[in-house]
């Protein structure tokens, strides 16, 4: 070794060469509540049971979804509408219990491509963090979107940027 090689200074400068140079570089980091970073258009957030155009429910309780999740992460219970239900529900059968265990779920998207009726899809939201365990249990009127007669903002934001299926 040379003698500038054994005082480390080449060494040295290259290093702190390397360090300034990173100062000047745009921060790969965000302000995460003030600002939100970009999701992919292929982003699975949380699930969400959709409706159709007359704010009535698009799931009729088929148990596709369900057996469809590798995670068994949905559970739902049928049951038959009643006289005077129509504005309610899409189909003559519709789900009482809906729920999804979020600490199971995988996110896969299995759900959402069994469902025939698009009643159940993966929106751009992602899964708000908790302490407590059984805040994860999503009932149907959580996953419920708003009522697009009723709430027409609230339905757009809900919805997100998602294109309509055709039935």
């Amino acid at each position: 070794m040379t003698f500038w090689e054994k005082l480390y200074i080449p060494a040295i400068a290259k290093g702190m060469s390397i360090t300034f140079s990173h100062i000047f570089k745009k921060k790969p980091t965000i302000n995460y509540p003030e600002q939100t970073r970009p999701f992919s258009p292929v982003f699975r957030g949380v699930q969400v049971l959709n409706r159709d155009e007359e704010g009535r429910e698009r799931c009729t309780a088929c148990g596709l979804c369900a057996v469809a999740c590798p995670a068994e992460a949905i559970t739902m219970e049928a049951a038959e509408r009643l006289p005077g239900e129509e504005n309610l529900y899409r189909e003559e059968k519709y789900a009482v219990k809906y729920e999804i265990n979020m600490l199971r779920c995988i996110f896969c998207g299995l759900c959402e491509e069994a469902c025939p009726k698009d009643a159940v899809y993966l929106s751009e939201t992602m899964v708000p963090s908790n302490y407590s365990r059984k805040t994860f249990i999503y009932s149907k009127q959580e996953l419920l979107i708003p009522n697009p007669l009723t709430e027409p903002e609230a339905y757009a934001k809900a919805k997100g940027k998602r294109p309509e299926k055709n039935d």
